[in-house]
């Protein structure tokens, strides 16, 4: 044979012995990884070949399926009360991806999850029969708050102390996620995302805010666990008008001088006296107080099972002591989400114990077992029984005596505590209204946080009393009347 004719034959079967090669790479160890690589569109027109499963709040699907006129995807998702519960489901988009519980639980919704699958599905490699979310959510509660924020930019969240059930996950502006279900909805996109994206923002559990005087709670709690505050009626012997620590910049209350001087703790929460608790946080100090705040769940990722992220925050740079007692009225560099307010609320009613906040109680294929289960989450006393009691039992005063008035609930044992929190530089945005509560009734109890962002109202009368305890009331009433 001609040497050149044998060179070249070598050389294509060397080529040929490379390709068998690659491919058998491919089909033995790289086949998985591409076939769930998120940009194979076959994967994507899977998901949509069959009706998806549903996400249920109180035993009825708030979605479903409905089927397409389009070449690729067979069906695409359908919503009940869209904007209603947008902060609990997310979006199932074949243009624009899936959020929210339809992300976390995607593979279960589309029957793409090997627990979905019989052994008759693992032989003919079939996609399986999609499975269900079940929610802990309350259509009652979700509702109330959804049209007391008519009006308003905020949010709320409210949560069963006993269990951790969320009960609530309420923002507003919101949107529709089946506007933006099809292969085809980019006008919807672009519309929602114009206005710096505020309708898709999950304010309830991922835009951490200055707490304002709702942070008060973690302080005066800090302050109980170690010893500072052991009657909530003695007076602290902090005077007012009040220097801030390390510097000659005085810090005012809104009650003014005279209230606030040489106060009780039960005085300084009803009336929000800031010189009480930023002497306090002085007091104590960053560890301690970091301490107290991370063991309610600042610093750390909360899974809902949808991760709050970024988290709330207390700052674990070293800070100056003008620093440390600002953050005792929840500014400086306090950052709090409404899921965590509510946890700090939740916790003091609960006796001291936090229990794990979540918005599934189970997972189920498509004829009902239980794949995944949350009715029995993590606790953690995160503060002494006793202090939980004398929380509680100021947080009354603030809700019979003082700003939380609104949030009475007939009947029922209410405690709250308002917050007005600064922001922009030079105060130039209008302050964050807030106010956090809890109520009991019958057996029955629930925490809450409410936050206003913007509000017809004007800036001298913006505060968390008139703007937000009201929401929070009929929340409140929409669980302990039911």
């Amino acid at each position: 044979m001609n040497k050149t004719i044998r060179r070249a034959s070598v050389f294509c079967l060397l080529l040929v012995l490379a390709l068998l090669v690659r491919v058998t790479w491919v089909q033995a160890y790289q086949g998985q990884a591409l076939a769930d690589n998120e940009n194979n569109r076959r994967n994507l027109i899977g998901q949509y070949e069959n009706p998806l499963g549903n996400i249920i709040v109180g035993g009825e699907a708030i979605t479903g399926s409905v089927k397409t006129d389009g070449k690729d995807f067979g069906y695409k998702r359908t919503y009940v009360n869209g904007p209603l519960y947008a902060p609990l489901t997310g979006y199932s988009s074949q243009a624009f991806g899936t959020s929210m519980l339809e992300g976390v639980y995607k593979k279960i919704l589309n029957g793409s999850d090997d627990r979905l699958k019989t052994v008759m599905d693992m032989l003919t490699n079939k996609r399986a029969a999609p499975g269900n979310v079940l929610t802990t959510v309350d259509k009652d509660v979700q509702t109330a708050a959804y049209e007391a924020l008519q009006g308003k930019q905020g949010a709320a969240v409210a949560i069963d102390p006993a269990t951790g059930e969320i009960l609530a996950i309420v923002n507003n502006p919101s949107f529709d996620p089946g506007s933006i279900a099809g292969a085809n909805d980019k006008a919807a996109w672009e519309k929602l995302i114009e206005d710096k994206g505020k309708a898709l923002e999950n304010v309830a559990l991922r835009k951490p805010q200055a707490p304002g005087s709702t942070f008060k709670l973690v302080t005066l709690a800090a302050a109980i666990e170690n010893g500072l505050v052991t009657n909530l009626d003695t007076p602290t012997g902090t005077p007012d008008p009040y220097t801030i620590p390390g510097t000659r910049t005085q810090l005012p209350s809104e009650a003014g001088s005279a209230a606030c001087n040489n106060v009780s703790a039960r005085t300084a929460l009803r009336l929000s006296c800031n010189n009480v608790f930023a002497e306090l946080a002085h007091k104590l100090g960053q560890d301690k107080m970091r301490a107290m705040a991370e063991k309610l769940g600042f610093n750390s990722e909360i899974s809902t099972p949808v991760t709050a992220r970024p988290g709330s925050k207390y700052p674990t740079e070293k800070m100056s002591v003008d620093q440390v007692a600002q953050t005792g009225i929840g500014q400086f560099d306090v950052q709090a989400t409404p899921l965590q307010m509510a946890m700090v609320t939740a916790a003091i009613e609960n006796g001291g114990k936090l229990v794990a906040p979540h918005s599934v109680s189970e997972v189920t294929d498509a004829n009902g077992n239980v794949l995944e289960s949350l009715k029995d989450p993590k606790s953690e006393q995160v503060m002494k029984e006793k202090t939980a009691s004398m929380l509680q039992d100021a947080m009354r005063t603030v809700a019979t005596e003082g700003g939380g008035k609104p949030a009475q609930v007939s009947g029922a044992e209410v405690g709250g505590k308002t917050g007005t929190a600064q922001r922009g530089v030079n105060n130039s945005l209008p302050p964050l209204a807030w106010f956090t509560s809890y109520g009991k009734l019958g057996g029955k109890q629930i925490a809450v946080a409410v936050v206003i962002e913007n509000s017809d109202t004007d800036r001298s009368e913006i505060g968390g009393g008139k703007l937000a305890a009201p929401i929070a009331q009929k929340m409140m009433a929409a669980w302990l009347k039911k």
